[in-house]
């Protein structure tokens, strides 16, 4: 019989398995990845915004959710969901835009999502606007 730990090891590597293992948290708890830069904004209270495309987290209004570091998934901060609604890029409120990082133009925030998510993003693209506070553990 071969050992799980041993066999991912292998595979992983034991930095892998940490990564791994910090990021499968028993709890369960949701997350969302950011990254680096974005996390600075958060943890210095100029951003408590974040859009989202596909939603495959089913998030909602009071839940409790890690946010990770993309490259590391390392957890940076613990946060309540304050209010989740959904629109298209192509109809963004001044509301919307508060506590979210800007853009130069529509030209470069098409761009960035459509890296992000790796798909063609436009003003007909569906967004979901999640208004967060960081809570403490």
């Amino acid at each position: 019989m071969f050992c799980p730990i041993c066999i991912g090891t292998a595979v992983l590597g034991a930095t892998g398995i940490a990564k791994a293992c910090k990021y499968f948290k028993k709890d369960n708890m949701k997350t969302l990845k950011f990254r680096e830069k974005l996390s600075k904004l958060i943890l210095e209270g100029e951003k408590d915004t974040t859009w989202r495309l596909f939603d495959d987290k089913n998030l909602s209004v009071g839940d409790e959710v890690r946010f990770l570091i993309w490259d590391s998934l390392e957890e940076f901060v613990k946060v309540k969901l304050l209010d989740v609604r959904e629109t298209v890029f192509g109809k963004l409120t001044e509301e919307d835009w508060e506590g979210h990082e800007k853009f130069e133009s529509e030209e470069e925030m098409y761009k960035t999502y459509s890296k992000y998510y790796n798909c063609k993003v436009d003003e007909n693209s569906p967004v979901k606007i999640i208004k967060f506070k960081i809570i403490q553990d």
